[in-house]
């Protein structure tokens, strides 16, 4: 009987912990779906982006602040996977997408921007195809969740 309560403990314990860590995660949400995300808000943490990644879980991704609105313009060089690109203003309203934005596996030249089509102070980047299966579509609310 002790030994069971020891391990109930234990799992309550575990799971109080679990839940922590999920508070402790930036999240933001579009259309109800939601994503834990990497924040990119400095300039090294930017130009880093996602580089170097194998992979990405279906609800991961990485969201990039910008002091202001301007048009951007995204590359893949040194990403590994395919992404899609979402593109807010600073209204966090969705404005354009890139959608499977592929790997630039060119060494010899640069490789191709995939700009904005209007100013965006947000960019959220998700596995390639995310987009289209959740249905995101200009004027989408983008809801930023940073934990504290």
């Amino acid at each position: 009987m002790n030994e069971m309560i020891k391990k109930s403990g234990l799992l309550v314990w575990v799971a109080l912990l679990l839940s922590a860590c999920q508070q402790n995660q930036h999240r933001v949400s579009i259309n109800e779906q939601s994503f834990v995300v990497e924040l990119a808000n400095t300039e090294n943490t930017r130009a880093l982006g996602l580089m170097y990644r194998e992979q990405m879980a279906a609800d991961e991704g990485m969201l990039f602040v910008f002091p202001d609105a301007q048009v951007r313009a995204f590359w893949m060089k040194n990403t590994l996977i395919p992404l899609d690109i979402l593109y807010f203003d600073q209204n966090k309203k969705l404005v354009s997408i890139s959608e499977n934005t592929p790997p630039c596996r060119n060494t010899t030249t640069r490789c191709p921007n995939y700009p904005s089509t209007m100013p965006a102070k947000y960019v959220l980047e998700i596995n390639a195809g995310l987009s289209q299966q959740y249905g995101f579509k200009a004027g989408d609310e983008l809801i930023i969740n940073l934990k504290k």
